[in-house]
């Protein structure tokens, strides 16, 4: 309910009350708004006031939108590791996702250079592949920032392999960007084989599993991508 933007344009009292509710979510869902005046030391007029900053007409609007918020909280399920973990093989492998790694694999022998990016948990797992990559014999690297000045002898003859959930992130595709301009070969790991990640990827290996966030966290299973970057990493290896 309450953006960067909106936060930042609160004064003093406005900050207190959304202090207050942030706390007490729950009880000022049914509060009337004397009650809510009362508890905060404000006044009604601020009480509106507020409102309109977070785009609700009055108070009534606010506490439905509250409510609503509330429920979307109490109501997020997670899946168990094995419900995701069918689900990826019962998507993904009938599909040509061996031919898409066999693919891969064949690139990435004939590059001079691997580059991984990703960010957030994407990048955490873009280490991790840079990392079991080297182990198995085929130096990689990790680059986290867009900006990372990237020399000739690296550029030449490269493959980036790009991770997103989502395939939107738009620090990824600045990344991707930069690597495309110096001639980079890319090879993206996304749950969207139609996002723009995959969009602008030599090469894309999409793995289908339901998008699953916690709060506003995406917790979305991260274990189909181990899976792809292990099975690539094995093949380079043979």
């Amino acid at each position: 309910m309450f953006t960067a933007e909106m936060i930042a344009s609160f004064n003093d009292l406005e900050t207190s009350l959304y202090n207050y509710i942030s706390q007490n979510s729950e009880k000022v869902a049914y509060m009337r708004i004397r009650e809510l005046a009362d508890e905060t030391h404000v006044s009604t007029a601020t009480i509106l006031r507020f409102c309109r900053k977070i785009n609700c007409e009055g108070f009534s609007e606010f506490k439905v939108k509250l409510k609503m918020e509330n429920e979307r909280k109490t109501k997020t399920t997670i899946k168990t590791p094995q419900q995701s973990i069918t689900e990826f093989f019962e998507r993904t492998l009938e599909g040509d996702i061996e031919d898409k790694m066999n693919q891969a694999a064949k690139t990435i022998t004939e590059a001079d250079t691997v580059i991984f990016i990703g960010t957030g948990s994407s990048g955490i797992l873009a280490e991790y592949g840079a990392r079991y990559f080297s182990s198995m014999g085929k130096f990689s690297i990790y680059i986290k920032d867009p900006h990372f000045p990237i020399h000739a002898k690296f550029r030449n003859n490269s493959v980036t392999i790009a991770l997103s959930v989502s395939g939107e992130t738009p620090f990824t595709l600045a990344q991707m960007n930069q690597l495309k301009k110096v001639n980079s070969t890319i090879i993206s790991i996304t749950n969207d084989k139609h996002s723009t990640v995959a969009k602008i990827s030599t090469i894309n290996i999409p793995y289908y599993v339901t998008v699953e966030h916690c709060e506003n966290a995406n917790v979305t299973t991260q274990v189909p991508v181990v899976y792809i970057l292990e099975s690539i990493a094995r093949k380079l290896h043979q």
